[in-house]
C-alpha cells in the first residue's frame, strides 16, 4: 500500500473519517471493499444503491420511464434499452445522471447519520474522477494492480471482448493518473493476503486519526 496521507485534508466536523475507494475495470475494487467490511468498516456502494433505485419497486423507476419511454419494466429498468438511449450519448446521459444522482447522493447522507459514531466509513464509487466528488472526501484510495493482470481479469469475464475492454478503458481517467491523485493505492496485484494486511493497515491508520 503506498500511502500519500499527507496531501489528505483534515476533518473539520464530528463525524467518520471517509475514505473515497475507487479503481479501474478489473482492479479489485470489489474484493477489497469486501475486506474493509469484514474489517467492520461500513461500506456505502454506489452501484449498489442505483440498483435499488432503479430495480423492482425502485423509487426512481416512474422519472426515469417518463425521460426515457419504454425503458423500465415491473422488475426494474431494462438495462439494455436504457443503455441504447444513452451510451454514446452526453446530453441523454446527463439527462439520467439528473435523476439519478441526486437520489444516490440522498441515501449516502443517510448512510452517514446511521454511522455517525463510527470512526471511519467508506464510499465505494466506480468513477469517482471520472463524475467528480473527491471533494467531499478527507481521502481516496485507488485499488490497483499491473495492465496485464487486469486484462487478464477482464477478458475471463462472460462477454467481454478485447473491443469492449477498450472501449471501458478509453471512458475511465487512466490507472497511472488515478494513482498520482489518489492518497493511498492499495495494490491487488499479489497475493490476497497481502492485500488484506494492506486493508488492515490502512483501517488502523484512519481510524486512530478520526
Amino acid at each position: 500500500m503506498t500511502d500519500r496521507s499527507a496531501d489528505s485534508r483534515p476533518k473539520t466536523s464530528a463525524r467518520p473519517q471517509i475514505l473515497g475507494l475507487t479503481g479501474s475495470i478489473g482492479m479489485g475494487k470489489s474484493t477489497v471493499a469486501a475486506m474493509f467490511q469484514d474489517l467492520g468498516v461500513p461500506v456505502f456502494d454506489a452501484d449498489a444503491a442505483v440498483h435499488v433505485l432503479q430495480g423492482p419497486g425502485g423509487t426512481l423507476l416512474p422519472a426515469i420511464e417518463v425521460a426515457f419511454p419504454g425503458t423500465t419494466t415491473p422488475a426494474g429498468v431494462d438495462r439494455t434499452k436504457l443503455g441504447a438511449q444513452v451510451f454514446g450519448n452526453r446530453e441523454e446521459l446527463r439527462r439520467l445522471e439528473a435523476i439519478v444522482h441526486p437520489a444516490v447522493a440522498e441515501m449516502r447522507r443517510t448512510f452517514l447519520k446511521e454511522n455517525a459514531d463510527k470512526a471511519l466509513v467508506v464510499f465505494d464509487i466506480p468513477l469517482l474522477y471520472e463524475k467528480g466528488g473527491a471533494q467531499d472526501l478527507d481521502a481516496v484510495a485507488v485499488v490497483s494492480a499491473p495492465p496485464g493482470v487486469q486484462r487478464a481479469r477482464v477478458l475471463a469475464r462472460p462477454g467481454m471482448t478485447e473491443e469492449k475492454f477498450e472501449q471501458i478503458l478509453a471512458l475511465q481517467v487512466p490507472d497511472a493518473r488515478k494513482r498520482e491523485l489518489a492518497d493511498f493505492i492499495i495494490d491487488t496485484g499479489v497475493d490476497l493476503a497481502s492485500t488484506r494486511k494492506a486493508v488492515e493497515r490502512l483501517v488502523h491508520q484512519l481510524s486512530s486519526t478520526a
